[in-house]
C-alpha cells in the first residue's frame, strides 16, 4: 500500500516546487493520472499498479524504480531517465518516450502500441514474447532499436 494518498501527494508536490524528491517512496497503486511530475526524482520508487494515465513525467529520474503492472497510456516520459526501470506488464499505449534513457529497462509483457521511442536509448532493454511493440508486433518479431529512429 502507498505511503501517501493522492491528496497528500498533490499537496507535497505543490510545496516542493520544481523537481520534487520522491526517491525510494512507496507509491504502490496510487492514482496519479494527469499529475504534473516533470523533473521529479523517483530513483528506486515503488510504483507498482499505479495509474499514471496522461501524467507529465518529462525529465524525471526514475532509475531503478519498479513501475510494473502500472497504467501509463499517453503519459509523457520525454527525456526521462528510466535506466533499469521495471515496466513488466505495463500499459504504455501511446506513451511518449522520445529521447528517454531506457538502458537495461525491463519491458516483459509491456504494451507499447503507438508509443513513441524516437531518439530513445534502448541499450540492454529486456523484453519477452508478450511485449507488444509500437506497430503491434510481438516479442522477437521486432526489436526496440527499430523504433528509435
Amino acid at each position: 500500500m502507498a505511503e501517501i494518498n493522492r491528496q497528500q501527494l498533490i499537496l507535497a508536490l505543490v510545496a516542493a516546487g520544481p523537481n520534487p524528491r520522491l526517491a525510494g517512496v512507496d507509491l504502490t497503486a496510487l492514482d496519479m493520472r494527469r499529475l504534473h511530475l516533470e523533473g521529479a526524482i523517483l530513483r528506486g520508487a515503488v510504483m507498482q499498479a499505479c495509474n499514471l494515465q496522461e501524467a507529465i513525467l518529462r525529465s524525471i529520474n526514475a532509475t531503478g524504480a519498479d513501475i510494473s503492472l502500472s497504467k501509463l497510456p499517453f503519459a509523457d516520459l520525454n527525456a526521462a531517465n528510466l535506466t533499469q526501470v521495471n515496466f513488466t506488464s505495463c500499459d504504455l499505449t501511446g506513451a511518449r518516450l522520445t529521447g528517454a534513457n531506457l538502458t537495461n529497462a525491463i519491458l516483459n509483457g509491456a504494451n507499447l502500441t503507438n508509443a513513441s521511442l524516437q531518439g530513445a536509448n534502448v541499450t540492454g532493454v529486456r523484453f519477452d514474447e508478450r511485449t507488444t511493440w509500437p506497430d503491434g508486433k510481438k516479442g522477437t518479431q521486432s526489436n526496440p532499436n527499430n523504433y528509435t529512429r
